[in-house]
């Protein structure tokens, strides 16, 4: 069956026994946050949100995770770059090891840090002896545990990109005589802004969210390393009012960065 010059191709189905599962796995991601409302006080929940040590934790969260996000744009796009078109011997096994952080627990991934960067580690005693200079309990340290379980997310996204979009306009462009740093920056990174976006979200919305790293390698200090989520579980052992607020501030903020800031690509047809 042909269709007329600019009619609309009609959307298909979904099946109805689809609706079922759907429906249970929106309920087991909605249903959650309800709970919050639900324990909420709300005579105090305005004044719970706007406390010190909420905006603290807020300031800080959103400060690390900007940083945490650009450190992963500069790092992962040249990273994913070579995972995607380089032939080196050992490719596959480096791209299960970029990968690790997404199926490491947090906290190991933070007790990694710290025996890397720590006093005892060989780099953090390398650092300490030479520069005078101590990473661990630091919102430098925050950084770089968010920066190490959020990167990944990124790598995985601008990998996959590279993978199906093919490397036939790079060909053309180094057939044509251009160098590779050119071929790079006017062909692969055009080519790469939507997923780049799309990675940058989830980078900045997992760093926002990072928790099990962070405590480990990077303690929690009010106003130096205390995040929102170490903001969460610090009030919920002494007030759990305080606790069930600055968790729906958690949802909210990263609610605001997903809508606002999800790239259009990500969107859909409408």
């Amino acid at each position: 069956m042909s269709l007329r010059a600019g009619s609309r191709v009609p959307r298909a189905k979904v099946p109805w026994v689809l609706w079922v599962p759907a429906g249970l796995a929106l309920a087991l991601v909605v249903l959650p946050v309800v709970g919050l409302l639900v324990r909420s006080d709300l005579r105090r929940l305005p004044a719970l949100i706007v406390s010190d040590s909420a905006l603290a934790a807020l300031r800080l969260s959103m400060e690390t995770a900007a940083i945490s996000t650009a450190a992963c744009v500069l790092l992962g796009v040249p990273l994913a770059v070579v995972l995607a078109r380089s032939a080196v011997p050992g490719i596959r096994l480096l791209r299960a090891i970029v990968l690790l952080p997404l199926v490491l627990p947090p906290v190991v991934g933070g007790l990694a840090l710290l025996y890397l960067l720590g006093r005892k580690g060989f780099l953090g005693y390398l650092l300490d002896v030479t520069a005078g200079v101590t990473v661990p309990f630091t919102t430098a340290a925050v950084v770089i545990a968010q920066t190490f379980v959020a990167m990944p997310f990124l790598v995985v996204s601008l990998e996959g990109a590279l993978r199906n979009a093919g490397d036939s306009y790079e060909q053309v462009g180094a057939t044509l005589g251009a160098k590779p740093w050119t071929v790079f920056r006017r062909v692969t990174v055009p080519m790469l802004l939507p997923a780049l976006g799309s990675g940058a979200v989830l980078s900045f919305a997992r760093s926002l969210g990072e928790f099990g790293a962070t405590i480990t390698f990077a303690g929690s200090l009010e106003g130096v390393t205390r995040t929102l989520p170490l903001e969460v579980y610090t009030q919920a052992e002494s007030d759990v009012d305080s606790a069930v607020a600055v968790a729906l501030l958690l949802v909210v903020v990263a609610l605001m960065v997903i809508v606002v800031a999800r790239p259009r690509a990500l969107e859909g047809r409408a």
